[in-house]
């Protein structure tokens, strides 16, 4: 039987072990960090690379072309916010609580530092693709209504726990609570408002809707 092992002064030692999903993960990191000071494009291949400390070789092993890294970037940011929250619910950080649940969900969007501003100018930059490419705009038709059921569902969990009044529409108060979300993390990146100003609105509004069911 043929030995996989490298031999080194006489000793056989096994070749490193490769964390592909990790180094795929550095560089979508890489990337986003970059597109939040620079803009998307202002970002190259060999940015990314000098930004993760990998070759441009290395890079282009995993991703071919930018539009292939920003595709991957922002389909991981959605598992990444949906494992912090889970993780919040586990350690009992978070109350399991809809509107508990919808904040965190909102701060976790909303450009509230310097990670999550890259974040959202991650999303920003899909966007603006999306309108041209077909395969940004399937992505992006996937994903948003994903969010929109999401939402819906934890309004009518409310409304069974008897925190939101029956007549709301889960659907356009889902609606309306992405409008909100989009409107305010536009001013937080235009510094038209402050990160606290911004959660002080979406307080305002989830303490209406789970606040709106009649006594009784």
């Amino acid at each position: 039987m043929r030995s996989h092992c490298k031999r080194r002064n006489g000793r056989c030692r096994l070749p490193k072990q490769v964390d592909h999903a990790a180094r795929r993960a550095e560089i979508a990191e890489a990337l986003t960090r970059l597109t939040a000071t620079r803009g998307l494009e202002g970002v190259s291949l060999r940015h990314v690379a000098a930004e993760a400390g990998m070759s441009m070789g290395l890079v282009q092993h995993y991703f071919k072309t930018k539009d292939e890294m920003l595709l991957f970037a922002v389909e991981r940011r959605s598992q990444v916010y949906e494992e912090r929250l889970k993780a919040r619910l586990e350690a009992g950080e978070l109350p399991p609580t809809p509107k508990a649940i919808f904040r965190a969900i909102m701060a976790e969007i909303l450009p509230m530092d310097e990670r999550r501003r890259g974040d959202w100018l991650m999303g920003v930059a899909f966007l603006i693709r999306a309108i041209s490419d077909p395969l940004f705009a399937a992505a992006y038709t996937e994903g948003v209504p994903q969010l929109f059921e999401l939402f819906a569902l934890l309004i009518r969990q409310g409304q069974e726990a008897g925190d939101v009044d029956k007549s709301a529409d889960p659907e356009h108060e889902a609606a309306i609570l992405w409008a909100l979300a989009d409107s305010q993390g536009t001013n937080i990146v235009m510094k038209h408002r402050t990160p606290d100003e911004a959660m002080s609105t979406v307080d305002y509004y989830l303490d209406r809707l789970f606040g709106s069911a009649p006594a009784g």
